[in-house]
């Protein structure tokens, strides 16, 4: 006996609720296995619909993983904010009596900070997963409509991460959304090299000549984030 199709969702909040089911039933089929490796058929079966029918709601399936990275960017700044609040501005440190012990001091501090902002990144590997996805695929098969309200979520983001850092850390805004940019980028990237859960990790594992090939990510991305917060001087106030 055939399950018989759901009714399309006639009112706003029952097409709320179904956009809703598909998001959620796209995100766990990601976090499973990987995002490129998921396709429209499989979320709409997922949700006990055809994909015919999935059209109403989204366009793509890529437009569903570009609204679940939104979601991402949205969730990771508002945790990694909210980790950032805890830290003391660098310039109220009162227990330094010269310069050099203040750029000691400033300096624990970013390393310190790149700690935090890595760590906050690899406890979203599905969030690491489509950052590493948007730019190459997930933006270029949605309509510009799409990308303008990504973009606009995006930058509303960054900026509000880059005011804490600028806060803490006492560099310019430019400087900011650098470490931003490649914090996420490189986060993605990295998760793409480590291949966790795959057969490429258990090659790299089980073969001392391809040590090379094994990526721990957040170490790696803690000491980029160091050196490249370390390396940023300090913007006048």
């Amino acid at each position: 006996m055939s399950t018989p199709s759901p009714q399309r969702a006639r009112s706003a909040a029952a097409k709320q609720q179904r956009e809703r089911a598909i998001l959620d039933a796209a995100q766990a089929l990601g976090a499973e296995r990987s995002v490129r490796e998921v396709t429209l058929t499989d979320i709409a079966a997922a949700v006990g619909m055809h994909k015919s029918a999935m059209l109403r709601y989204f366009e793509t399936r890529e437009q569903i993983f570009l609204a679940l990275t939104a979601e991402g960017w949205e969730g990771w700044s508002a945790a990694l904010r909210a980790r950032l609040s805890e830290f003391t501005d660098v310039t109220d440190v009162t227990d330094v009596t010269d310069a050099t012990n203040a750029t000691e001091v400033a300096d624990g501090d970013r390393g310190t900070i790149a700690a935090v902002i890595a760590q906050s990144l690899v406890v979203r590997p599905f969030f690491c997963d489509l950052l590493a996805q948007a730019p190459l695929n997930l933006e270029r098969n949605v309509s510009l409509e799409s990308v303008y309200a990504f973009k606009t979520v995006v930058l509303g983001e960054v900026a509000a991460v880059a005011a804490e850092l600028c806060r803490l850390l006492a560099i310019t805004e430019r400087a900011a959304v650098d470490v931003i940019a490649t914090a996420t980028s490189m986060a993605g990237a990295l998760l793409q090299m480590a291949a966790p859960g795959t057969r490429l990790r258990t090659l790299y594992e089980t073969h001392p000549e391809l040590a090379h090939a094994l990526v721990d990510v957040e170490p790696q991305l803690t000491r980029i984030l160091t050196a490249l917060l370390n390396g940023m001087p300090s913007a006048e106030r």
